[in-house]
């Protein structure tokens, strides 16, 4: 690997960052004036390349021992941590500033903090190789449960969508409005909204394979309410209810993921699972469809779903392991604890000592989320885009069959097919994401692991235009019957495609920068664009019928331009945000601080540090990411 290049690579991307963060400020001049506007640096010198790793390793074990829910609050940064760059620059010049003193400063703190995590009587695995750790299993063991988690995931999000086909039969049988009927499919989206408050924290308490045994037991039962409800009540209960409980692998499915795949090989599996999301709604009107279409009741439809929910939650029972580490850990310190009860007393795992008194679990699962959504402009941002694209997709329910039912005589069996074109685009958008993520492997190395999260933004930069396009391609082409029907059909690939792109970046976006804190950034992102999905199913009837189909998808599309933006934005100015946020660890500026430092730093004598082949050591972790860019300006490849 070419050493200046790598070098003059984190140099650049370390240009983005100087003069506004709050920490990480340029490398000293011996031509610089003291007392200048730029002579700020940190409380402690930047650390060396062996330090940076000791701190990268912490955080590493901080984010593998505690998923995204980390339980203490982050240690705020604060511009009164800098302290006048002269007198270390004097230091320095009289030889008193060395690296055997910058290094004990800051070991001390990786240790401390090290030790806070680990202590000698905690259960941990037996030595890398463990076949016990989920992250040693065999490739094929991994897929098998990436494949039961998408099945899983296709049931829930299929019985989300099903019954909209079924609405007007449902409200004629039951004696109330069209607008009442299409309750429910937004109580199954409220019952989301509250569903991620119990199923997050209860996954780290009972471990992932107990959560969804009882909530998919549950959820499957309680299609036996909708089935046979005789009033709109008993539907509108059971409907909330059941989506409460489905909602359980979409909530553990991206942290189930990561329990067993390392950051290199998570791309596909991720891409896999996030195509699931979205093709068991598109598929929910094409077999609901054509089950009304053949004569049957439109309980045949919650027949069927029940069905395929026992199957699936059967498989589920008789064939997931148990994914989470602490848990795992947990259960081997009880196994030996049990084994010998006076040798091994003490032993515990890092679970038991977690805190899950209900002041502490309440802080984690409401108000730390939405302390971030008041706080974080990237949070904010992302979740009303996502908000936005996610009730697109749950009001294309109701819009398709105005487009193709009313206004081109489609049977519902036919206008249900119309949401093939939404699957395929779905699977194209998952495709490209695997094309875009090829040079991960790589471009994480030269990262040391941490890669700057912006480089997950090109899915949701591609994607968000592409919205915009197949949106306004909709309307205008779905409002004149005189247009081919293939037309508007066509642009639901767009639609489908675009939206699998902007979900799969953006939720990537948030994970990396968050880290450690990224379960409460999903929490909020889950609540709010849930509460957007489901009223949207509520107003788009009257919608676009009032307003027509084509200003209907314009002022649609409209809002969508508007947010086109947030994507471009953080990419250009993310890292200067991230460095204001109390949340995120941007662990990338410290690395791209620390290898332009060395760049700089020339040899005084012992102890002081020399650029060289050491700057491009190969990381011992890997995480999720992409490139910064080279001493060009040009991207090292892509990823989303």
């Amino acid at each position: 690997m070419d050493t200046p290049h790598v070098i003059q690579t984190h140099t650049r991307h370390l240009s983005w960052l100087l003069d506004t963060h709050p920490v990480i400020q340029a490398p000293i001049r011996d031509d610089q004036p003291l007392g200048g506007p730029s002579s700020w640096a940190w409380v402690e010198p930047p650390l060396t390349l062996a330090e940076l790793d000791d701190e990268l390793a912490v955080e590493e074990e901080r984010f593998r021992r505690y998923g995204g829910n980390e339980p203490r609050d982050p240690e705020p940064k604060k511009s009164s941590e800098l302290i006048r760059q002269g007198t270390t620059r004097s230091r320095a010049r009289s030889g008193s500033v060395n690296t055997t003193n910058r290094r004990f400063s800051t070991i001390t703190r990786a240790t401390t903090v090290r030790s806070a995590l680990i202590d000698p009587e905690e259960i941990d695995w037996d030595g890398p190789e463990d076949p016990t750790n989920p992250q040693n299993w065999s490739v094929r063991r991994k897929w098998a449960i990436t494949v039961i988690l998408s099945v899983m995931t296709v049931n829930v999000t299929f019985a989300s969508s099903a019954p909209s086909a079924a609405t007007r039969l449902v409200a004629a049988d039951m004696g109330v409005s069209v607008e009442v009927a299409d309750l429910i499919t937004s109580m199954f989206l409220v019952g989301y909204v509250l569903g991620p408050i119990f199923w997050g924290p209860g996954s780290e308490l009972v471990g992932r394979r107990n959560v969804f045994v009882f909530a998919m037991s549950m959820y499957t039962i309680l299609h036996l309410g909708q089935a046979l409800a005789q009033n709109i009540q008993t539907m509108l209960i059971s409907r909330f209810l059941g989506g409460f409980f489905a909602v359980a692998p979409l909530v553990n499915g991206g942290g189930l993921i990561a329990d067993i795949w390392n950051a290199e090989q998570r791309a596909k599996a991720m891409s896999l699972f996030t195509a699931a999301v979205f093709l068991g709604p598109v598929t929910g009107p094409i077999v609901s469809g054509y089950i009304l279409v053949n004569g049957l009741s439109w309980r045949w439809v919650f027949w069927v779903m029940m069905m395929f929910g026992g199957v699936c939650t059967a498989i589920m029972i008789l064939t997931l392991p148990e994914t989470y580490a602490p848990v795992i850990l947990l259960n081997k310190a009880k196994a030996l604890r049990k084994a010998d009860p006076v040798g091994n007393k003490g032993i515990f795992a890092a679970a038991e000592k977690q805190d899950w008194s209900l002041q502490g679990v309440i802080k984690r699962t409401l108000y730390r989320p939405f302390e971030m959504l008041a706080s974080e402009p990237i949070l904010v941002l992302i979740t009303a885009y996502l908000s936005l694209i996610y009730g697109v997709l749950y009001g294309l329910f109701q819009a398709v069959p105005i487009i193709f039912v009313r206004k081109r005589d489609f049977t519902i069996a036919q206008s249900g097919l119309i949401f093939i074109g939404v699957g395929i685009g779905t699977s194209l958008g998952s495709a490209l994401n695997v094309w875009l993520l090829r040079n991960d492997p790589q471009l994480i190395r030269k990262w040391r692991g941490f890669p700057p999260p912006e480089e997950r933004l090109t899915g949701a930069m591609v994607g968000g235009c592409a919205f915009v396009i197949g949106i306004f391609w909709l309307g205008w082409s779905g409002q004149y019957p005189s247009v081919p029907w293939y037309v508007p059909a066509l642009s639901l690939i767009v639609v489908g495609m675009s939206v699998c792109m902007i979900f799969i970046s953006c939720l990537s976006y948030l994970v990396e920068t968050y880290l450690m804190y990224s379960a409460s950034a999903f929490a909020a992102n889950t609540f709010v664009r849930s509460l957007v999905a489901a009223s949207f199913p509520l107003f788009t009837v009257q919608f676009f019928t009032n307003v027509g189909v084509n200003w209907a998808t314009t002022i649609l599309g409209g809002v969508g331009l508007l947010l086109l933006p947030s994507p471009f934005l953080f990419y250009k100015y993310g890292s200067r945000i991230r460095g204001n946020s109390k949340f995120a660890p941007c662990l990338d500026l410290k690395i791209a601080a620390v290898l332009a430092q060395e760049a700089e730093m020339k040899p005084l004598g012992n102890g002081k540090i020399s650029l060289s082949q050491d700057n491009v050591v190969e990381p011992r972790r890997i995480s999720l990411g992409n490139s910064p860019p080279d001493a060009s300006g040009k991207k090292d490849g892509s990823a989303v």
